[in-house]
C-alpha cells in the first residue's frame, strides 16, 4: 500500500502529476497544511494554509480535500461529534485515539486479534478492504487534570 506521510512539496508535485492533476499553489498549499497539521478540520487546514497563500478561499480548500481524498492522496475520517479530519497518512490500514475531552487525536496502528470486531459477522456480499476504529477516551494530560496531579510522561 502506498504512504504518502512524510512528503516534501517535490514529493507532493510527483505525487499529483502520478495521479493525473496539475500542481497548483492552491494544491500544494493543502497538502503543506495537512502534512504540518495531520488529523486537522477543513477550517483548521485553511487557516494554516493560508499562511502560505493568503488568497486562497474556503472553497477552494474544500474542493481540494474533496478531490486529493478521492484520489487516496488524503484520508478523510469522522470522530464522533465532530467535524471531518485529514491526514496525509494514507493505504495503512491504521486506526485512531481521540480524547473526549480536549480533542486530541493520536494514530493507533492496526489493532490485532479479534476484539474489537475487525472480522464482520457479515460482509453483505462485500469485500471488506478496511476496518476503521476509532478509540475514544481521555488522554493522560486530561485525566492528570481532572485527577488534581501532574501528567504521566510517555
Amino acid at each position: 500500500m502506498e504512504t504518502l506521510h512524510g512528503r516534501s512539496s517535490e514529493g507532493w508535485s510527483t505525487a499529483l502529476r502520478e495521479h493525473g492533476r496539475r500542481v497548483t499553489r492552491q494544491r500544494l498549499a493543502v497538502l503543506g497544511a495537512v502534512e504540518r497539521h495531520p488529523h486537522s478540520s477543513a477550517d483548521a487546514i485553511l487557516a494554516s494554509a493560508r499562511e502560505d497563500l493568503p488568497e486562497l478561499t474556503a472553497q477552494s480548500v474544500y474542493v481540494v480535500l474533496g478531490d486529493l481524498t478521492d484520489l487516496g492522496m488524503l484520508r478523510r475520517f469522522e470522530p464522533p461529534h465532530s467535524p471531518a479530519l485529514y491526514e496525509t497518512r494514507v493505504g495503512d490500514n491504521h486506526h485512531h485515539a481521540i480524547c473526549s475531552s480536549c480533542g486530541r487525536v493520536e494514530d493507533v496502528e492496526c489493532a490485532v486479534g479479534h476484539a474489537p470486531c475487525l472480522t464482520p459477522s457479515e460482509t453483505h456480499g462485500m469485500t471488506i478492504a478496511i476496518a476503521d476504529v476509532t478509540y475514544v477516551g481521555i488522554c493522560s494530560e486530561c485525566a492528570a487534570k481532572q485527577a488534581g496531579a501532574e501528567p504521566a510522561r510517555a
